[in-house]
């Protein structure tokens, strides 16, 4: 199972969210959790200025931009629209 860790600006962009939201970003964090590469996350690669980081999808709109610690942790770093990408 991999260990999450919440980056500040996460959290505080999270708290932001309405409640419906919220509630499917945390079933998705925890499928996450679980399997890692799960099809419905849609797990890729970053590139460009994110091309230490990977991304998962939420839904259509939203996206969560994270980063290997190591092969057992990984830091969640923002979520957002396409617009976390610039």
């Amino acid at each position: 199972m991999i260990e999450i860790i919440y980056a500040p600006i996460f959290v505080r962009n999270f708290k932001k969210l309405n409640d419906n939201l919220k509630e499917e970003i945390l079933e998705k964090i925890e499928m996450f959790k679980s399997i890692s590469n799960h099809k419905l996350l849609k797990v890729h690669k970053l590139n460009g200025k994110h091309k230490d980081c990977y991304s998962f999808s939420i839904n259509y709109t939203y996206r969560i931009i994270f980063q290997y610690q190591n092969k057992n942790q990984v830091a969640l770093l923002a979520i957002g629209d396409h617009d976390i990408y610039k």
